[in-house]
């Protein structure tokens, strides 16, 4: 099944996060890919060590618009090999589930910020569309960020919105550690 949580508000990959904790609780395993964020992040970090495969990065410490051509570039070549490698690991675990004769999905795929991957084509759009189409038994699939296109509504199972109401930042307080970060 997939779930998109999108939307405006805070705690989109919160939910991700909170759902790949209850999954590795349960003996999934746990694949975690964050494109287009690379600043570090204790909920990383833990997911790590509770045992789940962690995959993220982009070129650059800044935000999309104020990227240079070389490191969009760049960013798109990272996020490319982790969304490739990802789902290789997702379909060879799905088969050993299958082959295992597993009764439930025993693997949890999060894309996190895979909407803004899409929408500024830092992701090769038509693998992510074929993967949408032909999800691998035993796969439950987490997708996250702000404008999802289309296809990401028309597969969900799940669709979540968050709706910001106030947020900090608003008012120049930025992100801390441990709270967004």
């Amino acid at each position: 099944m997939i779930h998109l949580y999108c939307g405006e508000g805070k705690g989109k990959t919160t939910a991700a996060l909170g759902l790949a904790v209850r999954a590795l609780g349960n003996g999934f395993k746990v694949i975690f890919v964050q494109f287009m964020k690379n600043t570090p992040a204790g909920e990383i970090l833990a997911l790590e060590r509770l045992g789940a495969t962690v995959l993220r990065g982009k070129a650059g410490n800044h935000f999309f618009s104020d990227m240079t051509e070389d490191e969009k570039r760049e960013t798109k070549t990272i996020s490319d090999e982790h969304f490739s490698c990802a789902i290789a690991l997702c379909k060879k675990t799905c088969a050993a589930a299958v082959s295992a004769f597993a009764a439930h999905p025993r693997v949890l795929l999060v894309l996190d910020e895979i909407c803004a991957a899409y929408q500024y084509e830092m992701i090769d759009r038509a693998a992510v569309d074929d993967f949408l189409r032909n999800l691998p038994v035993g796969a439950e699939i987490v997708l996250t960020g702000r404008n999802p296109p289309q296809i990401f509504f028309d597969h969900a199972d799940y669709i979540t919105e968050m709706k910001k109401i106030r947020h900090p930042f608003d008012s120049g307080i930025p992100a801390r550690k441990g709270v967004e970060f």
